[in-house]
């Protein structure tokens, strides 16, 4: 394998070509590669709905559910089916193993469903398959509000639909706060009845002329003729004049019974924008489509569409755009390219400061190189840059200069000792190829695993193991092929430079350091024009093309080789060190040479650090800020949830919701203000959270840009969302709760917990037991449950026997019932106003649709107008709007929140978590739930369980990898299990931090840095071991450890500084804007990524301390145990070894020298072929 890099260095010219074509290529995949917030995810979900008006809640459940529910029970791959059944509707939520073939099961479900639906009543409308796809919410809302008629907006709402969805990057605009239009015929009576007509005859007219009729054809000798006879309604007068019956010599027309006009359906929810009346566009991109480029051409196409309506159309409807995603995402990418030019810049520094000038600059290459190559693949995979990508980056950037570093120390000490410089980098690339190998294998053997992560989190985080193996590898090139070449010529070139330098050495050292600064800034600006070219005009772009960015790549290339030649004439020279003749033991010798010298020093130390770990595990069991599922982040959006009880009307809603609406509006902090009263809202992504079932409105929040609200701590969304909250809670007869909209794999309230079984009754006293005990749990707020609402619904009773004997039946009176609820439908028709087909609707005046209509209502039968009342009875009955079913078991839903600061009865805090806990063991020991009735936990708790069981799964297979990898390497058990043994201590280091930072322990977060951490700290004890095993070969093994200790401290320490320094920034949540300047602390970006940043500083700083301790102490341990220090230990060490041990050799030589008088043991100098034998030499004393 290393013959590699000798075929790279013999074509020296093709690698510099490649080298080139890679950096403009990784360069142009950046710039073209999508730009979003959150990963594109897509969810193994199908939702199946089938409208059926006028259908109870009950019915739906046993007509429409359940058989759904028995076809669609045996499909390949169903891990869970959610049943809905309310009035109206029926629905059901399938939920899939990931890696599911959409395509097959698509039409599997399709087939099931044909089945299903043989078996569904007449009046069932047909069903619809819906996929459930995160990358389908709005990127942005463009609202239509002001002083204009409802009608009008509605009209440019829907000419601005056609205009947007015309776009390419644009899926679709969906509007959202319009009602559909309908021709209403609101008829009289008393004039029905004066003219005896009733409702059947009115339908069976309408609908027998408003018909197309083909006629067929006429063939004459002119030619073929096509006769159509066209009867559809095309406008309000057509249905006006209708003749609905004979009246003598006259005809009476639809007209003359009713009065018609095309109005809009009843409202069923209100919607404003900013306590305006609004119309709003929910725009959603393609996939695949930069979402920042296209919120840019969205703007420009409404202010063109916006500047074609007439001036006073102009002054009278506001268009706005708020919870515009791009601004987040822009935020987002520039905070991260800014933490990743930082990162760059620390490793940089310290590089800088331990290998020299040049060095560093060839350390540098391998940095933006190995990002370029990772950019380019990522672009051939079609991966978006998102979040988890760019800190990625972040976590990768101290990792990736390992290799490039190991090969350039090498190949300095090997041009110091007079190699060229394309000789010493070739031979330190073969020389360094299996260990650079080995110590990234070991790494990326953390991350392979978490490429199997199931479910939701799984897919949020998939792209985080992507991105770093990706690096690494691209890293493992640059290092092993890149660097030997580009090192060579570099070498070369360093002549001619060194010649410059030393011209300008000539030069006052003041205008050598002024032309050194000016070099460096030169090589920053042109970074800086390189991802930014639009950087002068004061404006970020995220996304450009290559030609604009060529010549900030061409200023960072010239000033690159200028700040080689300005830094090496400005470096001080310094005095010649003088030449020492033989080894001189350094501090950390003498340290180590205590641990190791004696055999009790190496016991003292191991039990004193195990004592250390123990105690950390134990304190932090008792004294930890507790646990959750994900991470927390600053409110940015949320949204409140009106809650109010009773048979509200839509007027009484939206005066409560109008009241709290005014009360957020006039809060410091909020931005934009969207408030829906009764049904309808934006289609936000909430991370499956649902509404609770009391909700009568709810208003969304969008908090002024952080930016604008960073330095007022009185501005801090949370604070501004506890102000919004103490408002509201002053309105008598409501509740409110919110909603952050949280980034992440989050679904609402921390406790969820569902009861399950079939007997209603028997459910319902399990909810209120639960919510008792719930209610005097410390903590525990905002409970609700999925019980039906308080309330009535009148049933009609029909009389069928009475009504049989005027020859009246169900369906004729229920016709005449729905004159006095929704209207009867018609008919359908096309209007020039719309582009669908509007219902005609025929209904009594508003006036007189209230139930005791009922009693005057007559019906026309073979013996006359019959009262309605003669066979019909009204009752109340408790109100069941909902059913819900999961696994063709019914359940309710118990959600709650948790309040934060407050502290259990052991003095730990109150977490989501530990009230789970604690009720968990209530429902298990103490309640006595009613027979048939079980529950289980929802919501976050089952991902956080099963994210957590994977992460323990994949740190054990992480280790398992690795300890096959060091088995192959050392071919020893007690090296590869001292090689792991830094595992426990970066663990133990990670709990430190979490103390340290008052952090909560994150599942996922802290758990991936966990699980990365076992890959990365394990380099550490790999450089010692495997050093410790080549100085054994020739000196005594005690000596071979403290000349590891000592040979070994610097990489050791660099390398963990490089990375420690690249996530510092990160764990204080520092960001640094290099393209506008200043900086920002805890943005929302970066309080993402805390706890996983603390969680491997931490850990590697303190594995990497104690490491430096601990394995000498275990080898000398080893050394000791062989050499029978320890009573009775040098014979066991020989028999566990084998008798061609070196153990077993020593033992034999010991017992050798106690029969022989006069001689000694010699250790001969250098590394004698195959390996040192001591051997026995007579004394000169014992010769005499």
């Amino acid at each position: 394998m290393t013959g590699i890099v000798d075929w790279a260095a013999a074509r020296a010219r093709m690698v510099i070509a490649f080298v080139a074509i890679s950096i403009l290529a990784g360069l142009t995949a950046y710039l073209s590669l999508p730009k979003e917030g959150e990963p594109d995810i897509e969810i193994p979900m199908l939702f199946i709905s089938v409208p059926f008006p006028g259908i109870s809640a009950t019915d739906s459940e046993k007509l429409l559910v359940k058989p759904m529910e028995t076809e669609l029970a045996g499909l390949d791959g169903l891990d869970k089916m959610t049943g809905i059944a309310k009035e109206n509707y029926a629905g059901l939520m399938l939920e899939f193993d990931f890696g599911w073939d959409k395509t097959k099961i698509i039409a599997d479900v399709r087939d099931a469903m044909n089945t299903a639906e043989g078996k569904f009543p007449d009046g069932a409308e047909k069903y619809s398959i819906n996929e459930i796809n995160f990358s389908e919410f709005p990127i942005v809302v463009v609202t239509l509000s002001g002083n204009a008629p409802e009608r009008t907006l509605q009209k440019l709402a829907r000419e601005l639909q056609d205009e947007v969805e015309g776009l390419e990057p644009v899926l679709e605009a969906q509007i959202a706060g319009q009602r559909d239009e309908m021709l209403e015929v609101v008829i009289d009576p008393l004039k029905l009845e004066a003219y005896n007509v009733t409702a059947p005859e009115l339908i069976n007219v309408v609908q027998a002329n408003n018909q197309l009729i083909a006629a067929g054809e006429v063939e004459t000798d002119g030619g073929a003729f096509s006769v159509k006879i066209p009867a559809t309604f095309e406008t309000a007068q057509d249905v006006y004049a209708l003749p609905v019956k004979k009246n003598g010599e006259s005809v009476v027309t639809l007209g003359d019974l009713a009065d018609i006009r095309l109005t809009f359906e009843d409202r069923t929810g209100t919607a404003r924008f900013n306590g305006e009346p609004t119309v709003a566009l929910q725009i959603v991109k393609r996939k695949g489509y930069n979402v920042i480029d296209t919120v840019d051409l969205l703007r420009k196409t409404v202010a063109e569409t916006e500047s074609k309506w007439p001036e006073p159309l102009q002054r009278a409807v506001d268009v706005g755009i708020s919870l515009d995603q791009s601004k987040t995402v822009g935020a987002m990418v520039s905070q991260l390219e800014g933490s990743v030019l930082t990162a760059i810049a620390l490793v940089m520094i310290v590089v800088l400061a331990t290998l020299g000038t040049r060095s560093a600059l060839l350390v540098g290459f391998a940095i933006p190189t190995s990002f370029l190559l990772t950019f380019l693949l990522l672009g051939a995979m079609g991966v978006p840059i998102s979040n988890i990508v760019m800190f990625g980056l972040i976590l990768a950037v101290g990792m990736l200069v390992d290799g490039a570093i190991v090969v350039v120390e090498y190949a300095d000490k090997r041009i110091s000792e007079g190699s060229g410089p394309m000789a010493a980098y070739t031979e330190a690339a073969k020389r360094m190829f299996w260990p650079v190998v080995s110590s990234t294998a070991t790494t990326l053997c953390a991350f392979l695993p978490m490429l199997f992560w199931p479910g939701v989190p799984g897919e949020f985080m998939g792209m985080l193991p992507v991105t770093i193996i990706f690096v690494l590898s691209a890293s493992l090139v640059v290092a092993l092929i890149y660097l030997p070449v580009v090192g060579g010529v570099a070498g070369r070139m360093s002549r001619r430079l060194d010649m410059g330098a030393r011209v300008i050495k000539g030069w006052p050292y003041a205008l050598r350091l002024l032309l050194a600064v000016a070099s460096a800034g030169l090589v920053f600006l042109g970074a800086l024009l390189t991802l930014n070219p639009a950087f002068f005009t004061g404006t970020h772009t995220a996304s450009g093309n290559l030609l604009a960015s060529l010549p900030g790549v061409i200023l960072f290339v010239i000033a690159t080789l200028l700040s080689s030649i300005t830094f090496t004439a400005a470096k001080p020279q310094g005095k010649p060190k003088p030449i020492e003749a033989g080894y001189r033991r350094r501090p950390f010798g003498y340290f180590t040479a205590a641990i190791a010298g004696n055999p009790i020093m190496p016991l003292i130390v191991v039990a004193g650090i195990v004592t250390g770990v123990v105690m950390t595990f134990g304190y932090y069991g008792k004294n930890n800020n507790g646990t959750q599922f994900f991470t927390d982040s600053e409110v940015e959006q949320a949204i409140v949830y009106i809650r109010g009880r009773g048979n509200l009307s839509l007027t009484e809603k939206d005066a409560l919701l109008q009241e709290a609406e005014n009360m957020v509006i006039g809060t410091p902090g909020v931005g934009a203000v969207f408030s829906f009263a009764g049904e309808g809202g934006l289609n936000q992504n909430n991370g499956g959270a649902s509404a609770p079932r009391d909700t009568i409105g709810q208003i969304q929040v969008e908090m002024i840009p952080w930016a604008e609200r960073k330095d007022d701590p009185a501005l801090d969304g949370d604070v501004v969302m506890e102000k919004i909250m103490a408002k509201i809670a002053t309105i008598p007869g409501i509740q409110s709760e919110y909603l952050a909209q949280d980034r992440g794999p989050s679904s609402g309230k921390p406790i969820q917990l569902r009861l399950e079984g079939d007997d209603f009754a028997a459910l319902d006293k399990a909810v209120r037991q639960v919510e008792a005990h719930m209610a005097e749990m410390k903590g525990v707020t905002a409970i609700e449950d999925t019980r039906p609402l308080p309330g009535i619904d009148w049933v009609i009773d029909v009389d069928v026997t009475r009504a049989g004997r005027f020859g009246a039946d169900v369906a004729t009176v229920g016709g005449m019932v729905q004159l006095v609820t929704r209207g009867i439908l018609l008919d359908t028709m096309r209007v020039p106003s719309s582009d669908e087909e509007i219902e005609i609707r025929v209904r009594l005046p508003e006036e007189d649709r209230v139930l005791s209509t009922l009693d005057t209502l007559k019906l026309r039968t073979s013996e006359g107008l019959v009262p309605l009342a003669n066979f019909i009875t009204r009752t109340p009955a408790p109100k069941l709007g909902q059913i819900d079913r999961i696994d063709q078991t019914r359940y309710y839903d118990i959600k709650a929140g948790v309040e934060e600061g407050l502290t259990n009865d052991d003095g730990q805090p109150i977490t989501g978590n530990e009230r789970i806990a604690a009720l968990g063991e209530w429902l298990d020991t103490e309640a006595a739930l009613p027979p048939g009735v079980s529950y289980e936990w929802s919501g976050d708790l089952v991902e956080q369980n099963e994210s957590q069981d994977f992460l323990m799964t994949a740190f054990g297979g992480a280790l398992a990898l690795m300890f096959v990898i060091l088995l192959a390497q050392f071919n020893s058990f007690y090296n590869s299990v001292l090689v792991l043994l830094a595992v426990v201590l970066s663990t133990a280091g990670v709990l430190i931090g979490m103390l340290v930072m008052g952090q909560q322990f994150s599942i996922i977060m802290t758990g991936v840095g966990i699980v990365a951490l076992a890959g990365i700290v394990v380099n550490n004890n790999i450089i010692l071991i495997d050093t410790y095993q080549e100085f054994s070969r020739y000196m005594p093994e005690l000596e071979a450890i403290i000349r590891t200790a000592e040979a070994r401290l610097r990489p050791v320490l660099l390398t963990t500084i490089t990375t420690m320094a690249g996530l510092a920034p990160m764990m204080f949540g520092l960001s640094l804007d290099f393209f506008n300047g200043g900086y920002s602390i805890d943005s929302p970006t970066a309080l993402w990524w805390k706890q996983l940043a603390t969680a491997v500083v931490f850990g590697l700083g303190t594995a990497t301390v104690l490491t430096l301790v601990l394995t000498p102490a275990l080898l000398a341990i080893r050394v000791w145990f062989n050499t029978g220090a320890y009573r009775g230990t040098k014979a066991l060490s020989a028999l566990m070894q084998g008798i061609d041990s070196r153990a077993a050799r020593d033992l034999a030589l010991e017992r050798a020298m106690r029969k022989m008088r006069g001689r000694e043991i010699i250790w001969e100098d250098g590394e004698p072929e195959g390996g040192v034998k001591p051997h026995l030499v007579t004394r000169p004393d014992a010769a005499e």
